[in-house]
C-alpha cells in the first residue's frame, strides 16, 4: 500500500488502452458485490465502458498516482458531459449525441471507475468535485447520472438523490440495474 498525492488531468486519446483495462478491473473488482457475473459480462464494453466522445469533448479526466514501485499510474477515470447520453460506452445501444443547454438541462456525470488497488482513498470525491466544477464553469447548475448500485452511496454522500431505477437490457439477455440520480447547486 502506497500513500500518494493524486494529480488529475484531462484524458488523452493515448490513454484509451489503459482506460479499457482500468475499467474492466474496476467493474470486476468493485462491482462484484452488487452484480452477478452474468450481469458484469453483459455490461462490460456496453453499459459499463469507455465513451471516447467524452475524451474528444475534453470532459473526461484521469487521476494519476505513484504506485509502490515509484511508477506513475492511472488510478481512476471519470467525467461529465454536455451531451444527452446518460451512461454507457461507445457501444451502448442508447446514445444521444445532441448537446445539452446549461440553462435548462442537467450536465451528465459519466463513467466513473476506480482501480481496486486505489479504492476508498478519496479519488471518487476528487473526480466528482472536478467534474461538477468544470460543468459549473460553463453554466450548468444541475447534474444527473445513471449510477451503478456500487456508486450510489458515494453520490448520496455528495448530495445526489435517487430519481428512478433503470433496468438496462444487456446483449446476453440479462438486465443491469442502474439508479438515475440528480443534484442541483
Amino acid at each position: 500500500m502506497c500513500t500518494s498525492s493524486f494529480t488529475i488531468r484531462v484524458a488523452a486519446p493515448s490513454d484509451v488502452p489503459v482506460l479499457h483495462a482500468l475499467i474492466e478491473a474496476s467493474v470486476r473488482g468493485l462491482q462484484a458485490g452488487d452484480y452477478t457475473p452474468a450481469q458484469i459480462e453483459g455490461a462490460l464494453g456496453t453499459a459499463l465502458g469507455l465513451d471516447t466522445q467524452l475524451i474528444a469533448d475534453e470532459t473526461y479526466f484521469v487521476v494519476e498516482a505513484t504506485n509502490a514501485s515509484g511508477e506513475k499510474v492511472i488510478a481512476a477515470c471519470g467525467g461529465w458531459s454536455k451531451r444527452k447520453t446518460l451512461f454507457g460506452s461507445d457501444h451502448a445501444a442508447i446514445r444521444e449525441p445532441g448537446f445539452l443547454d446549461p440553462r435548462s438541462d442537467a450536465a451528465k456525470i459519466r463513467a466513473f471507475f476506480v482501480h481496486p488497488d486505489w479504492a476508498r482513498r478519496g479519488i471518487g470525491t476528487l473526480l466528482l468535485e472536478t467534474c461538477e466544477n468544470a460543468a459549473k464553469a460553463v453554466g450548468f447548475t444541475r447534474f444527473e447520472m445513471g449510477s451503478t448500485l456500487t456508486g450510489v452511496p458515494l453520490y448520496k454522500l455528495h448530495g445526489y438523490h435517487e430519481i428512478e431505477p433503470i433496468k438496462v437490457p444487456l446483449h446476453n439477455g440479462e438486465f443491469l440495474p442502474v439508479i438515475r440520480m440528480a443534484k442541483s447547486v
